[in-house]
């Protein structure tokens, strides 16, 4: 419909015939009905008990996972309102890695809550006002009741690394592994200061379906997927000396076209002799530094694999520019541009260099470096689709790790948290005069969303849990929460599930952020796409 203002004069339009417009509490409800719908479509998927969810491509193509940003990610959303709380999950996911689930099932509960207040004629600026005043108070509580902890603490991290992985696929396989995801992080921390900082652009994830989730391991070095170039050269090396190079090792053609005129045999055969003295002359030079593994991100000549086969140098080539920065960061090497300035300095080393065939494929492990700076992750399972749900459950692993060592604080999971923070805003609340405090008392109502998720997921009756979860609370037990796996309500930090304070953090800042802009939204202008071509 157009926008049609009646005046004295006539109808004034002022959309163009095809623009739709919802106004007033239409454009609020439609907005909080379609991001309602999307906290629901993950909301099954949250806590150790939750379901997956099979997504079908239009190529046909399958995903199975319970990883919420994956889950919105993969479906293609169209409402406005409904990106909006794709987008949240979108922006945890790339921060802190985990909780995604959880900030979109808190928003779709805020919104859910602040359309009761709605209509009771609550305006939108006051619900807005009101939580944002919650969300600050939650967070303060959040630091308060926070345990600090070493950030290089092996044990504590391993906890943190096993409770990303509870609600997994790989949860069975979480003691080993979380153990890879500690032992990976802490070998590429650095530390600034009193601080540490991880760059987990320096591990390595590579995957191969085949074998067991068991079969996984940290290599400490950089795997490969690339094979040795030539049949006559080693497949293994001891005490490698690398050299990394970012130029060809062959004759290039030059920039300009040019043109070589032979008129004597004898010269074409001059002609090819010199080549291979220029490509036998650079093989010697690698040589004579001492190397004997050369890993090229360009091609190699023919000629260049012979003679390297005949010094018993193990060459690999067209290497991703990506593995050649990981590899001088594992094994010390610096990458050579130019042959010419090639010195021994510019040598990594590793204790072993060796192809070996994981599954069909033939790969090349760089093993053993001393002090890499850069390390493999190397990611069994049965089936692809298996070891698909394994790399996306290791990336929030490795992400929650990382949060703990740069922000080293933690609070108990199982939805403890949320009924604590739930139970001291509601008091909190009673300060405040005015509609004001229906909205805080609404956000702390929409905190409890959690704890009662994770219970029925578990099959757990939501009522009795959730009563049993305040009554203890009320009593000072604020690490209570809901064991899922045991279907009990009991204390979460005996029970070692710990979580990062930043993924909480997190949590409450986005989903209110994102609940506030909805409801601020008093007005939907559509202009859809002119038909039949041509503006007017």
């Amino acid at each position: 419909m157009a926008s049609i203002q009646q005046t004295p004069q006539g109808p004034v339009l002022v959309l163009k015939e095809s623009a739709l417009q919802q106004k007033g509490r239409d454009a609020q409800a439609n907005n909080i009905m379609a991001a309602k719908l999307v906290a629901d479509l993950v909301r099954t998927s949250l806590g150790p008990r939750g379901m997956d969810k099979m997504l079908v491509d239009s190529l046909g193509d399958v995903t199975i996972t319970n990883d919420g940003a994956t889950i919105l990610k993969e479906i293609d959303v169209q409402h406005p309102a409904a990106k909006m709380m794709v987008e949240i999950s979108k922006a945890i996911d790339n921060e802190v890695g985990d909780g995604t689930t959880s900030a979109v099932v808190f928003a779709g509960s805020l919104l859910t809550k602040a359309q009761d207040l709605l209509k009771k004629d609550v305006h939108s600026s006051v619900i807005v006002e009101g939580f944002q005043a919650a969300a600050e108070k939650a967070l303060e509580i959040l630091t308060e009741i926070a345990k600090p902890v070493k950030p290089n603490e092996t044990e504590e991290l391993i906890k943190v690394a096993k409770t990303s992985m509870e609600s997994k696929l790989i949860s069975e396989d979480s003691p080993s592994l979380s153990k890879l995801v500690v032992d990976a992080i802490l070998r590429i921390a650095e530390k600034h200061g009193e601080k540490y900082v991880v760059d987990l652009d320096n591990i390595k994830v590579e995957k191969k379906a085949g074998g067991s989730i068991q079969d996984s391991n940290l290599i400490t070095g950089i795997v490969l997927d690339k094979e040795v170039v030539h049949s006559g050269m080693p497949t293994k090396i001891q005490n490698a000396k690398i050299v990394l190079l970012n130029c060809p090792l062959e004759i290039e053609k030059t920039e300009m076209s040019a043109e070589i005129r032979i008129s004597d045999p004898t010269q074409m055969q001059m002609f090819i002799e010199e080549e291979q003295r220029m490509i036998k002359q650079m093989v010697e030079k690698i040589h004579k530094v001492g190397a004997n593994v050369v890993i090229c991100q360009k091609g190699i000549d023919d000629i260049a694999q012979h003679y390297l086969a005949k010094y018993g140098i193990l060459a690999v080539r067209r290497v991703k520019e990506s593995d050649m920065s990981k590899l001088a960061k594992a094994s010390g090497a610096t990458i050579t541009t130019n042959l010419e300035d090639l010195t021994e300095n510019d040598l990594g080393s590793s204790e072993l260099v060796h192809q070996k065939k994981v599954e069909s494929d033939k790969w090349v492990f760089v093993e053993g470096c001393r002090n890499p700076k850069s390390v493999s992750l190397l990611l069994r399972g049965g089936s692809q689709r298996v070891v698909d749900e394994v790399d996306r459950s290791m990336h929030d692993a490795l992400m929650v790790v990382k949060d703990v060592i740069e922000k080293p604080a933690i609070v108990a999971g199982g939805g403890s948290v949320e009924a604590y923070l739930a139970g001291r805003i509601n008091e909190w609340a009673d300060g405040f005069e005015g509609r004001e405090q229906l909205a805080i008392k609404k956000f702390a109502e929409a905190l409890e969303i959690i704890p009662l998720t994770i219970a029925e997921n578990a099959g757990m009756d939501p009522i009795d849990t959730m009563v049993n979860l305040r009554a203890r609370q009320s009593q000072g037990q604020k690490w209570t929460g809901i064991n899922a796996r045991e279907q009990k309500v009991e204390n979460m930090l005996t029970l070692n599930i710990i979580e990062p304070v930043a993924v909480k953090e997190q949590i409450i800042k986005s989903a209110t952020e994102t609940a506030c802009m909805i409801l601020r939204i008093d007005d939907v202008i559509a202009i859809s796409a002119n038909k039949g071509g041509g503006g007017r």
